[in-house]
């Protein structure tokens, strides 16, 4: 890192400035001309508001030295510049190079300086015209968000500089601007001071990443506001007390002013006979503080079920009556508050159903969009998750207001992560003085940006930045500022400053000792849990069996939401997402970025939907089957459950052979129904298992979903199955109908079924997947199951064959083989007995006894390969997404089909994916109806993938999984669970495949066009 004297002490590596002349941090403002304007909130109908989101002139030099001089001065030529969209991160439009860390730094931590010698500086240059109309008037210049530092100039003029990339920047510009046109510059730094506070899991970007606009107010002025609902003692009748806070401009007093508070509902009828009035009377250049506190009988109350807005317009009048501006607020009547160890949300215990959401678009970078936004919500809606934590920065204001419109809890975390230097005594910003004023400044306008919002249930001081006493400081100004929310922050674990005790990553174990300490007695929510890094989040359904066992805990924050991949093209327009080190970067964290429960473009993994199982609003318990008694559970907090359809099916295996719908009485919240069903009790058949599922849907359109969305499902076994009766030959055979053995290759060598050839490659022995992200566990060292995978050579198993004999006539087959690394001591000695049953018929059974010490084990099973024109995979068991030990609740049992090449590695890092559990039957079939029927005489685990094993355990990107013609048929006695262990716990214990013998046995049956599959 190379400094010169002259910018050691620059405003952007000083961490006492961080900011000059920017306004103090208020509530969104835009001033209305009309209270009917207002009312239909489109800032850009007012007269007082103008956008400078667009096409801007832009350069951008590798050192702030190198910037251009004198480029801010309207007559400076800046016509070779290039053009760049604004909102946007410079990087995601072809200049620099995005840089993705976890907790490091890019460069050699010395806070508070950056490296001058590779610091990219963009400079930015618009014109606008000023509207002759604002002449006299106050106007404001507001930038959402900046990364990281900038300077801005107004017609040559420096107006101000600001840092604190995640919440907005406003400068008073009234003495710069002219009506007509005027000139804006900017100049934006990629690294500064700031940079130390904004050490996130994400990827560093830069530039104006979020809206730029105008304001244009009276020089007397609404200048912020703030709204309280309060409850009276039966959460019944409430009242709304509203703050204003006024300021004056003009040289002289003003007197006769009047704030004028009037509440509308959902439909804009008026909810007061008068709106609540307060005088005001302001010095010269002076701020006025008024309150207006207004009684709203039995106001429709605010959830996350019920996310019912009012609206407030707050009037400002001069001394005549005259509307000087109006500004809108939305509403929501709730209160929070901790009650007896539990945050309650209007007198009701509540459970967070939560993620972590970083801002993140595969395009466009942080610079996201409202329909991005809306995307997101929608999926976490129907998907039943109620909460998010803005990890690890206050998000874009527009989303706060969806969350206010669809009803999502949000805990708000402040701008601040110093990861990389955690643990650092002397440098550490936690508690060097001079940091102080960085963090104070962070957390206080988050909070009054912020604070109006019904869907902020809580503030949060950061995350990871380690704990001193400039938390605690900022602590008691949130405490004393606004004791409406509780306050959170992780690294304090139970120091009294925070009102939420906020594990990361704990054990189940972990949970349930908290929440029973006796000397403790506050909620614990999980401010991170369940990593959901490629293809794990196992053992959910244990978390939230704890979750709702003890009071004390209330729910958690999955980490995270969005795999933050960016998306990219080779060289022949494949796409891809990239991660950590595909620009060229040389400090990364490579594809930790990726840990999010749906992809970049928004599909979703197959884990969203066991989260949404698991947080499902109903639960039905059997009671008695036999007899069909159960019981219905209402999990809502606050709704009935008139407004969902209950119904009901009966499957005997994969056919549906009865249901209806099922009548429920009244079931209040928190409560239940007992019900008896007559599903008419089959006798039991061989072979068939009765499967009875009942399901819960909307009965009519919500803003999240339309009528018929199932938010919630149950699947019961009846009891009385039977086992199936012995495998009969499935018919007479034919010339062309032959199974091949060999002695010297796979035993099962051939299959061929009126001459089509089903195998190209015979069942042989496999104990190894390509290691998903939790089995690599990259920040885990020896806990890692992957190196002791390796260790015993279970990525790199030969055969010996010790025994292959022929019996019964040629209709026996014993082959015993020896499966172990060369070398090792360890492995598995396999006596695998086919039987022939008929016509291109045989029965495998597999018996595997592990030798020597053997880790648990990533799975036992069997691997064989057809011809790439089996391409459809049809199965009877868990589905229809994939499914594992530890992640199959969600996926319910039926049959499915698929196209094997048609499925894609869902994981940005490709690893093992597709399983499937408790399968009873698979085919693969061409597209004239000819395949082959696996059947097991035991539920099963399979899987189909189009390339081989070695390639998708060796592939760094999805572009590289090119299908090869061959499909390979993995059927498998089970697979280890998932497990969280990329980071945090791994694999439960009854989850684990431990070594021992175990038995496959498995019915392999070719058939020919038009003959089925059952």
């Amino acid at each position: 890192m190379h400094l010169s004297e002259k910018h050691l002490n620059a405003d952007w590596q000083n961490p006492k400035v961080v900011e000059r002349n920017k306004e103090p941090g208020h509530v969104p403002l835009c001033p209305y001309a009309d209270p009917e304007t207002a009312l239909a909130g489109d800032s850009s109908a007012s007269p007082n508001f103008l956008s400078l989101n667009g096409a801007w002139k832009f350069h951008l030099a590798p050192t702030p030295d190198d910037a251009p001089g004198d480029f801010q001065k309207p007559a400076a030529d800046i016509s070779a510049w290039d053009d760049i969209d604004v909102p946007g991160c410079w990087q995601m439009q072809g200049y620099d190079k995005p840089i993705y860390t976890n907790s490091q730094m890019p460069w050699s931590c010395e806070p508070p300086y950056v490296p001058h010698d590779d610091n990219p500086t963009g400079s930015y240059r618009r014109d606008f015209e000023m509207p002759r109309a604002w002449d006299g008037r106050e106007v404001f210049l507001h930038f959402e968000g900046v990364d990281s530092a900038f300077y801005c100039w107004v017609n040559g003029e420096c107006v101000g500089y600001s840092q604190g990339s995640r919440l907005p920047a406003e400068f008073n510009i009234t003495r710069y601007v002219r009506p007509g046109r005027n000139t804006l510059a900017v100049r934006v730094y990629r690294w500064s001071d700031g940079s130390y506070l904004e050490d996130q899991d994400m990827w560093w970007l830069s530039g104006i990443y979020r809206d730029v606009f105008l304001h244009a107010p009276d020089r007397v002025r609404i200048a912020d506001y703030r709204v309280v609902t309060d409850f009276d003692e039966h959460y019944r009748d409430a009242t709304l007390e509203v703050g204003v806070k006024v300021s004056n401009a003009q040289p002289g007093a003003v007197a006769g002013y009047a704030v004028e508070a009037a509440l509308y509902d959902a439909d804009g009828k008026a909810v007061l006979d008068a709106p609540g009035s307060a005088g005001v009377e302001v010095k010269r250049y002076a701020y006025h503080r008024v309150a207006v506190t207004i009684a709203v009988p039995a106001p429709r109350k605010w959830s996350d079920e019920d996310p019912y807005l009012y609206t407030l317009l707050l009037t400002l009048k001069d001394a005549s009556g005259k509307v000087i501006e109006v500004q809108r607020c939305r509403v929501g009547f709730r209160k929070v508050e901790i009650q007896d160890g539990q945050i309650h949300v209007n007198g009701v215990p509540v459970l967070f159903k939560g993620v972590n959401r970083h801002e993140h678009d595969p395009l466009r970078g942080r610079s996201v969009t409202r329909d991005g936004m809306v995307a997101d919500i929608l999926l976490m809606k129907r998907n039943n998750i109620n909460a998010v934590r803005t990890c690890h920065y206050p998000d874009t204001t527009e989303w706060y207001d969806l969350c206010d419109e669809y009803g999502i809890y949000v805990l708000d975390e402040a701008n601040i992560e110093s990861h990389a230097l955690w643990g650092e005594k002397d440098s550490n910003p936690c508690n060097a003085t001079e940091w102080a004023v960085a963090l104070m400044e962070r957390g206080q306008r988050m909070v009054e940006r912020d604070k109006n919002h019904p869907c902020v249930i809580g503030w949060s001081m950061g995350n990871e930045a380690d704990f001193g006493a400039n938390h605690v400081a900022l602590s008691g100004w949130m405490h004393e500022y606004d004791p409406t929310r509780p306050v959170h922050y992780h690294p304090a674990e139970n120091h009294p400053c925070v009102d939420i005790l906020g594990p990361m990553y704990p054990t189940i174990e972990r949970i349930v000792e908290m929440a029973s300490d006796p000397k403790d007695n506050r909620p614990i929510v999980m401010c991170e849990y369940a990593h959901s890094m490629g293809n794990s989040t196992g053992n959910l359904k244990e978390y939230w069996d704890a979750i709702r066992a003890h009071k004390r805990l209330q729910g958690g924050f999955i980490w995270d939401w969005v795999d933050q991949g960016i998306l990219q093209k080779t060289e022949d327009g494949t796409e891809y997402f990239a991660y950590g080190g595909d620009f060229g970067e040389t400090v990364h964290d490579f594809n930790f970025c990726c840990n999010g429960m749906i992809t970049p473009d928004r599909i979703p993994h197959p884990a969203v939907f066991e989260y949404k199982k698991i947080l499902q609003p109903v639960h039905v318990e059997a009671l008695d089957l036999a007899a069909g008694s159960f019981r219905v559970h209402n999990r809502y907090f606050f709704s009935g459950m008139d407004g969902l359809k209950a119904s009901w099916t009966l499957m005997a295996n994969d056919a549906v052979v009865g249901g209806g719908p099922l009548e429920l009485p009244e079931v209040p919240a928190g409560g239940y129904t007992d019900v008896i069903l007559d599903f008419g009790k089959p006798a039991p058949e061989p072979g068939v298992t009765y499967w009875l599922t009942f399901s819960f849907a909307l009965v009519e359109d919500r803003l999240w979903a339309k009528a018929g969305h199932e938010v919630a499902f149950e699947q019961f076994a009846l009891p009385g199955a039977r086992p199936a009766a012995a495998p009969t030959p499935s018919r007479d055979a034919v010339a062309d109908d032959t199974v091949t053995f060999s002695e010297t290759g796979p035993a099962l060598a051939g299959l061929t079924v009126a001459g089509i050839d089903l195998i190209t490659s015979g069942p042989v022995f496999n104990a190894w997947r390509a290691p998903t992200d939790n089995d690599l566990c990259l920040i885990g060292g020896d806990r890692a199951p992957v190196k002791h995978w390796k260790r015993a050579g279970l990525d790199r198993l030969a055969c010996a064959i010790t025994a292959h004999r022929v019996d019964d006539g040629g209709k026996r087959v014993v082959r015993e083989e020896r499966w172990a690394a060369p070398d090792a001591e360890q492995g598995f000695d396999c006596e695998t007995v086919y039987t022939l049953l008929g016509a291109g018929d045989v029965r495998l059974t597999m018996k595997v006894t592990p030798f020597g010490e053997l880790p648990a084990l990533p799975r036992l099973g069997l691997v064989l390969a057809l011809p790439g024109e089996f391409d459809c995979f049809t199965w009877y068991g868990r589905g229809p997404q994939e499914n594992y030990i530890d992640r199959n609740q969600g996926a319910r049992m039926g049959r499915y089909s698929l196209s094997v090449t048609g499925q894609q590695c869902p994981y940005v890092l490709p690893q093992e994916f597709g399983n499937r559990t408790d399968i009873r039957w698979l085919s693969l079939t061409r597209e004239d109806g000819a395949g082959l029927l696996v059947t097991g005489e035991q539920p099963f685990e399979a899987s189909a993938h189009p390339f081989a094993l070695d390639l998708l355990t060796g592939a760094k990107h999805t572009w590289e999984l090119k299908p090869d013609g061959t499909i390979r048929l993995y059927l498998d006695y089970r697979q280890g669970g998932l497990g969280n262990g990329s980071c945090g716990p791994g694999t439960l214990p009854q989850y684990l495949l431990q070594p021992g013998p175990v038995t496959l046995s498995l019915r392999l049956r070719g058939f020919k066009p038009g003959e089925g599959v059952e």
